[in-house]
């Protein structure tokens, strides 16, 4: 009997999906959840108190234009987002919400709606032109409908990231424009700090240098100037 229960839950685990402790991370409660802000990282990420940890945060449905801190890459209205995240999330009470899917992204960080005083703040960064609508991935799209909307409200008023004509792309923003008040002296600060630091699923911290073979398509979640910097900030290199 014993072995027929456990038969069972691999199963389980294996249509649904479970974290290392067997819990499913799927299917649960979407209702809303009160969290305290800790930190806001850019236009589509932040980091909450959550069940006692701090976790890292990722919007659903939703895409912002890169800060990432690389002075080369700033994409326009990048900052504006990031700026009216922090707005939006000061002026309330924050709480998320789970959809039916995966809660969990392949960087560990959490995925869902967030809102104050319960206003959708994907929503608002949709209909302020500061958004775009991405990452659609099934069952996780409770709100694509509303999204929509509300993005094409911002598009029929050509505001914020649609101001710019193929700015806006099916895989991104345009990679290629570099926001005209990058100075010299950012511009070489990069050039001097482009370590890649990043964190996976399992949590650990891995960097990237330049001529590594994941350097490319590794988004980073801290920049080191040197090797030494990174192992001091308790990341491995990459092979090792």
């Amino acid at each position: 009997m014993k072995k027929s229960i456990l038969c069972l839950g691999l199963l389980f685990c294996s249509l649904y999906g479970c974290d290392e402790n067997g819990v499913n991370q799927n299917i649960g409660n979407t209702e809303q959840i009160p969290v305290e802000v800790v930190e806001v990282i850019d236009g589509d990420t932040i980091k909450v108190k959550y069940n006692g940890n701090t976790e890292k945060v990722r919007y659903l449905l939703i895409d912002t234009p890169e800060t990432n801190y690389d002075p080369l890459k700033k994409q326009p209205f990048g900052e504006e987002a990031t700026q009216r995240n922090k707005e939006l999330l000061s002026s309330g009470d924050v709480t998320i919400e789970f959809d039916v899917g995966n809660r969990i992204d392949d960087y560990g960080r959490l995925l869902a709606y967030i809102y104050v005083d319960g206003e959708s703040i994907q929503e608002k960064l949709l209909e302020e032109g500061l958004a775009r609508v991405a990452y659609i991935f099934p069952p996780n799209t409770k709100y694509l409908n509303n999204f929509e909307e509300a993005s094409e409200i911002a598009k029929e008023k050509t505001t914020g990231i649609w101001e710019r004509k193929n700015y806006v792309t099916d895989r991104g923003f345009n990679a290629s424009v570099i926001t005209s008040n990058t100075t010299e002296q950012e511009i070489e600060t990069f050039r001097k700090c482009n370590i890649k630091g990043n964190i996976n699923r399992q949590g650990k911290k891995i960097y990237h240098i330049p001529s590594g073979k994941y350097y490319i398509e590794t988004n980073p979640e801290e920049w080191f100037c040197t090797e030494q910097e990174a192992i001091k900030a308790g990341f491995k290199k990459s092979g090792e």
